[in-house]
């Protein structure tokens, strides 16, 4: 957007001029702007399926203006899922996270137990939550139960 200090009539006209450079500047400044997401989705169980599922979570949220921040992408990586210290270990990290992110974003109709962990310190921390469904479609909070 070019503003220019002119009117249509070619008078200067600083009020609007400087109106449409504020705006400007605040449009720039939304586009530079992304909150931080927390992606509460399946791990265990179908390892291969949850871990495309939390790929495709982790896509609509950039799509829609995101960063998204997904621990069972990461720590697994490096950490052994199967040892409980390790489990344990990235439980702590992912809580970290989360406390940095401006909601909470949780996927799917069914909770694993580490979702559920995940959703219980989200309302104790009393961080957003939001609920959608595989499709990645937003629910009701009051539909799902922990």
């Amino acid at each position: 957007m070019s503003t220019d200090k002119y009117n249509s009539e070619g008078y200067p006209d600083p009020t609007a001029f400087e109106a449409l450079c504020l705006i400007e500047k605040e449009q720039h400044a939304l586009r530079a702007f992304r909150p931080i997401v927390y992606i509460c989705s399946p791990y265990a169980g179908k390892i291969d399926k949850n871990v495309e599922a939390a790929r495709r979570y982790s896509r609509f949220a950039v799509d829609r203006g995101y960063i998204p921040v997904v621990p069972h992408l990461l720590f697994p990586q490096f950490l052994d899922d199967a040892s409980p210290g390790e489990r344990q270990l990235g439980l702590f990290f992912g809580n970290a996270l989360m406390s940095k992110c401006s909601e909470v974003w949780v996927f799917g109709e069914t909770f694993s137990a580490g979702m559920r962990t995940e959703i219980k310190r989200a309302r104790w921390k009393s961080y957003r939550l939001r609920y959608f469904t595989d499709e990645c479609e937003e629910v009701t909070a009051n539909v799902h139960t922990v």
